[in-house]
């Protein structure tokens, strides 16, 4: 599988994700903000495939993939925060809109 442009070789099962927005403040349904620090029960959390090593065998570049936040390793490149996961610590793959009907509920 081939690398993003970062300037970065992944090996092994190694997934390298952006985790966007999500890991910081979030907004309930009745938009009332939720700060990064408030402590609730384990929640995992989305972030995308930027890169991913030559023996990652179900995630591709640009997919949406649910983690644990608690078991990342964290690396800073090019001033961007991302998150390294081997790829058995990847708890799903979203569907591409057109084919779920369910969204990215949990």
């Amino acid at each position: 599988m081939a690398d993003s442009a970062l300037p970065i070789r992944m090996l092994h099962d190694r997934i390298l994700i952006d985790p966007g927005e999500e890991a910081g403040e979030r907004k309930s349904a009745a938009g009332i903000v939720i700060p990064a620090t408030a402590t609730m029960g384990k929640r995992l959390v989305w972030g995308e495939v930027v890169a991913a090593g030559p023996h990652v065998r179900q995630a591709d570049l640009g997919d949406t993939v649910l983690y644990d936040p608690e078991d990342r390793a964290e690396v800073e490149l090019e001033g961007q925060a991302y998150v390294l996961l081997r790829e058995r610590d990847v708890h799903a793959i979203s569907e591409p809109a057109e084919q779920s009907s369910a969204g990215m509920y949990l």
